[in-house]
């Protein structure tokens, strides 16, 4: 048998890449065009499903609060209230649809869930006076999940807000303030509120955590391109608050220490009000005029690989 050259012994696909020169990486993931993409596409990982994989709730319904029998006091929700209408987004529910589309009057948002992150946040969908529709890309960038946009298939990641790739590269979201909390505890602070129903339009088993464990365990599923000090567990959760281009995670462990149910704090000159509830586990930060402070509650981990400048609050400094 004739003997080959290397070159001879790559597939057609990868003897074009070698003869134009182009890696590999830059072609498109999940059918999405990285060509212009702000992140090293070798950091753009496939998360498993294909895109949609994970479908996104576009219609989503709602029971009334005190109706959710599904849900147990001690579960978590994310809840968000705009002029004075109040809705939960249970967590065993993002676990499986990571994105909510929705809106309160004229207010559309996206509420999303990274399950390998931890991470809760909501984004108004008005970018640039175009009202945005997001799904799930399958894709990750450091453990994170990638959202796109149906209008310009852009990528966006999550706990960064902005777009990565696709025509919108650069732009940023507006996080919306929400609370990462107990069931028990909204319900309580809200009683009229509302609250997403298992009536998704999908038969997924609900009462079933698909990632069950991985909150405890210290081993990650994806890399990340930092690891963080082992002074936390990689999954301890930490508050986590920017201003400006600065950054402080607070960690739950330093809160329990520090038993204070709320306590001044300053950060880039700004002073914050941060309120801890230790029963339910829960933290939200204000303004000095009172208005709650968009904050992402993450794992220790993956606050620390996306903001590695980050300052720590330690309750022994108090």
């Amino acid at each position: 048998m004739p003997m080959h050259s290397p070159l001879q012994q790559l597939t057609p696909f990868l003897l074009v890449l070698v003869m134009l020169n182009v890696p590999d990486t830059a072609w498109p993931k999940n059918g999405f065009d990285l060509s212009n993409s702000i992140i090293d596409p070798s950091e753009i990982l496939s998360g498993g499903p294909a895109k949609d994989g994970i479908p996104a709730i576009d219609k989503p319904k709602f029971l009334p609060g005190k109706a959710a029998s599904f849900l147990n006091p001690e579960d978590r929700i994310l809840g968000i209230e705009i002029n004075g209408t109040a809705k939960a987004y249970p967590i065993r529910i993002l676990n499986w649809h990571e994105i909510v589309n929705d809106r309160i009057g004229n207010n559309y948002f996206s509420v999303t869930y990274c399950p390998l992150c931890g991470t809760g946040v909501a984004f108004s969908s008005q970018v640039n006076n175009q009202q945005l529709n997001f799904g799930v890309s399958g894709l990750l960038y450091n453990s994170d999940v990638l959202l796109y946009d149906r209008s310009t298939q852009s990528l966006w990641s999550q706990i960064m807000g902005q777009a990565i790739s696709g025509p919108l590269v650069g732009q940023k979201l507006t996080p919306l303030a929400i609370s990462h909390t107990t069931w028990r505890a909204w319900l309580a602070e809200h009683p009229g509120t509302s609250v997403l129903s298992t009536d998704t339009g999908f038969r997924r088993n609900y009462n079933r955590d698909p990632y069950a464990g991985y909150a405890k365990s210290r081993s990650l599923y994806f890399a990340t391109s930092r690891t963080a000090p082992s002074s936390y567990h990689p999954k301890e959760q930490v508050l986590g608050l920017q201003d400006g281009n600065s950054y402080k995670a607070y960690p739950f462990s330093e809160l329990n220490r520090l038993g204070k149910s709320s306590f001044k704090d300053k950060l880039n000159g700004t002073e914050y009000l941060v309120k801890w509830d230790d029963q339910n586990q829960s933290g939200n930060i204000f303004r000095g005029d009172g208005s709650m402070v968009p904050t992402i509650q993450s794992y220790w981990f993956a606050w620390f690989t996306f903001h590695p400048e980050t300052q720590v609050f330690k309750a022994a400094n108090r």
